[in-house]
């Protein structure tokens, strides 16, 4: 297990929070225009011990591929002086980097602009736009589906005692009439996720949010989640308990990462 605590979150920050950058660059228009012919990478780290622990984003005409290990060289290269540090910046507070290749402005620009784009995803970020709501959620499941499975991997205590009773069973998340949807598979302890419908078994257990402003609802924190299902902010198809137990760990990667 990742026994320190800002190193867990920066695992989860690396390889849960910088993916979604993805559905930036391929669901928000501006997003993808900012990076349209852009091949280069961004290297995001912070100094930990004898070196550094962080992520090298490798940008290519609006795609992206997360690297979780930093490299030496890039044409961006934010640095912090501790790992706390820069999970403080990426929770939107105050924590500046040193930063190289200011010479490549319009890239540092858009990145930047980019990154603030998923402080949607913060708990007390209210949208208003359709679109926004929309991202806000798709970013939000997306992000939390592969932390859940971070987290198991990582060994926290009560994810893996949970993951670890259970054999093969899907986990699915999904909002009706739109195309967001999320799995989390765990088999005795071990776990994955992905995106999509799982077609090959049905799940085990099947949280469908009415609608977007249902799964804002519930991400918010408008309803306690008993409330929201008795609201059918959200419908249960299976087991309510091991539901709510899913619930309960979504809570707890939004206050290690929120």
């Amino acid at each position: 297990m990742i026994e320190n605590k800002d190193l867990l979150v920066a695992e989860l920050n690396i390889k849960a929070v910088f993916p979604v950058l993805k559905v930036l660059l391929k669901d928000d228009p501006k997003t993808a225009e900012k990076f349209k012919g852009v091949d280069a990478n961004v290297v995001f780290r912070a100094k930990h011990e004898d070196g550094f622990v962080g992520a090298n984003l490798i940008f290519k005409d609006s795609d992206l591929v997360v690297e979780p290990e930093p490299v030496e060289v890039g044409d961006v290269i934010f640095t912090f002086g501790t790992v706390a540090k820069m999970n403080t910046f990426l929770k939107g507070g105050i924590a500046l980097p040193s930063i190289k290749g200011f010479t490549n402005f319009k890239l540092l620009t858009s990145f930047i602009s980019t990154l603030l784009m998923l402080k949607l995803m913060m708990p007390n970020v209210r949208p208003k736009e359709d679109h926004k709501r929309y991202l806000k959620v798709k970013l939000a499941l997306y992000m939390v589906s592969t932390a859940l499975s971070k987290l198991n991997k990582s060994g926290h205590k009560e994810m893996l005692e949970w993951t670890s009773r259970q054999p093969d069973r899907i986990y699915q998340l999904s909002v009706n009439d739109t195309d967001i949807a999320v799995y989390f598979r765990v088999k005795a302890g071990k776990s994955k996720a992905g995106r999509g419908m799982y077609k090959r078994k049905r799940p085990f257990v099947h949280m469908k949010f009415s609608s977007v402003d249902g799964a804002l609802k519930v991400l918010l924190k408008d309803a306690p989640f008993v409330e929201a299902v008795d609201k059918k902010y959200v419908t249960i198809e299976g087991s309510p308990e091991y539901a709510n137990n899913l619930n309960d760990f979504m809570m707890t990667i939004q206050s290690l990462i929120a």
